[in-house]
């Protein structure tokens, strides 16, 4: 099927929460660039509010728990998805739960094209002998190439930022009127993750430089609330954790003055609304291609290599020699200060 015969795409963009939000500059430009196609995009229900700005756009909700599990789930999800007359299919995940797709697809005359995830370029990157050290294609023109090969070529010379959702009264009345800063101090794995005593030091010493602005602090579980609830009782902090939706959070995101997270998924939320976001890296690296949409290289601050030369020792931080979990503490407090100060005040 040609790309002038394609006015259906399905597209498939499941998890996890930051490889969704690097997708949706993609989608939008997708959606400016050939505003005559539909698209029907297969997600979580959480993951909806992210692509609520998309125009000639349904949300197909995938119940991988329910109705949708297993083989025969997504014989059935195949079904449904087939009777909605689709025409072409973007797999923007490449995984098992796709690939059975993909098999049911095989069947049709329907084009399924899927991410080139550059698996192996990454196990060259990541490996601790014979290491390749150099960057990799990020990973929102990976999605790009898919759409390429489909028969829609995107132009990304140009940054696509979602546009800022409305605000509710609730949340317009957290927010500052000079600075608004966000910080997510938690990732999955202790690798990627700043010690929770250090960014301590670093949200007050911002709180008192601020003293007018607001520090926002996301998060979620009970041992981030936990850590959270150690800070002082400054009335310029404010924990967020568990207090709002998911949409309600995504709209504040979207109007902070800077967001300041780990390598995680709060990263590429601000970051698909244009927020000035500054990423610590502590056994990843942005040469994996998860790099923040859209920001400058030096909003990255890094370990040192030079005392761990093994960085990175994986894609996602889940993997790491002993010893190496220490790696982000060769960021300084005070190199996290003075970029959050110099991006604030340029």
């Amino acid at each position: 099927m040609k790309n002038k015969e394609i006015k259906h795409l399905l597209v498939i963009r499941l998890s996890a929460m930051g490889d969704v939000a690097i997708s949706v500059p993609v989608l939008t430009a997708f959606s400016e660039q050939y505003p005559k196609v539909q698209l029907t995009i297969l997600t979580r229900p959480l993951f909806a509010p992210m692509f609520a700005h998309l125009p000639h756009t349904t949300l197909f909700p995938i119940e991988v728990k329910g109705k949708h599990k297993g083989v025969k789930g997504l014989y059935h999800l195949f079904k449904e998805l087939r009777n909605r007359q689709i025409q072409g299919v973007a797999d923007l995940h490449n995984v098992l739960r796709t690939n059975i797709l993909k098999f049911f697809f095989s069947f049709t005359p329907i084009p399924f094209k899927q991410i080139n995830k550059g698996r192996k370029e990454k196990r060259a990157l990541t490996r601790a002998k014979k290491k390749v050290f150099s960057p990799l294609l990020p990973t929102y023109k990976r999605y790009a190439d898919v759409f390429k090969a489909l028969g829609f070529p995107l132009s990304l010379d140009s940054p696509y930022f979602a546009p800022k959702p409305p605000l509710s009264q609730e949340i317009k009345n957290l927010l500052s009127s000079t600075i608004n800063i966000g910080i997510a101090p938690f990732a999955t794995h202790k690798g990627k993750e700043y010690p929770f005593d250090q960014m301590k030091e670093v949200i007050i010493a911002l709180a008192e430089r601020y003293p007018l602005g607001k520090i926002f602090i996301f998060g979620g579980g009970n041992r981030e609330k936990e850590l959270v609830a150690s800070l002082p009782s400054l009335e310029n902090i404010e924990n967020i954790i568990g207090r709002f939706s998911f949409e309600k959070e995504l709209s504040l995101i979207a109007h902070l003055s800077l967001m300041l997270a780990m390598d995680s998924g709060n990263a590429h939320l601000a970051a698909m609304y244009g927020i000035p976001t500054l990423t610590l890296w502590g056994v990843t690296h942005p040469y994996t291609g998860f790099a923040p949409y859209g920001q400058p290289q030096e909003y990255c601050l890094l370990a040192s290599r030079e005392l761990f030369p093994l960085i990175p020792t994986s894609v996602f931080g889940n993997k790491y020699p002993k010893g190496y979990e220490k790696s982000i503490t060769t960021i300084s407090n005070q190199d996290i200060l003075k970029k959050i100060i110099t991006i604030l005040e340029k």
